[in-house]
């Protein structure tokens, strides 16, 4: 296993035995490009929630599909070494596609996290968590941070 992040083969067995042991293990994704203090407060709560958190990161391709060519900033194993390095996180693996949908159905968590801008009904994979038994859970943002607003801080102040 790399230490920065897991196969998707390799998240499914771990999943696998986490559910033999009755533990509930916990999902979230994104980009997480250039982690800042949101994003250690969101993955923070999220992994309160249970008792393993899988954290689906955004391949780089997935990502200059969704933002456009200038991004990612760090690449996909930058910010999965820095993912997984983080306390509440326990488990880092990357998705090719636009959506989790294709992971969340091979892995089934018991808990499905989303930051509190997504409304429950939009959130992929929903339908999933639930008709297996899972619960959906989103989790408000308390300091208004982004990714975009650093990367506009920047450009501001140096880039004019």
């Amino acid at each position: 296993m790399n230490k920065s992040h897991c196969s998707i083969e390799e998240i499914i067995l771990i999943r696998k035995k986490l559910k033999e042991e009755n533990k509930k293990v916990v999902f979230t994704n994104g980009c997480f490009d250039l982690i800042h203090s949101g994003h250690v407060d969101y993955l923070n709560k999220a992994r309160q929630t249970g008792e393993a958190l899988i954290v689906g990161l955004n391949s780089d391709s997935s990502i200059r599909r969704i933002k456009g060519e200038k991004r990612p900033i760090l690449k996909e194993d930058e910010r999965a070494f820095i993912l997984s390095n983080l306390r509440a996180v326990d488990y880092v693996t990357f998705f090719e596609e636009d959506t989790p949908f294709e992971l969340i159905n091979k892995i089934i968590p018991d808990i499905l996290v989303k930051g509190a801008d997504w409304s429950i009904e939009n959130i992929v994979g929903r339908d999933i968590v639930e008709q297996n038994g899972g619960e959906v859970k989103t989790i408000a943002f308390v300091n208004n941070q982004s990714t975009s607003k650093i990367i506009n801080l920047i450009t501001d102040r140096y880039c004019k």
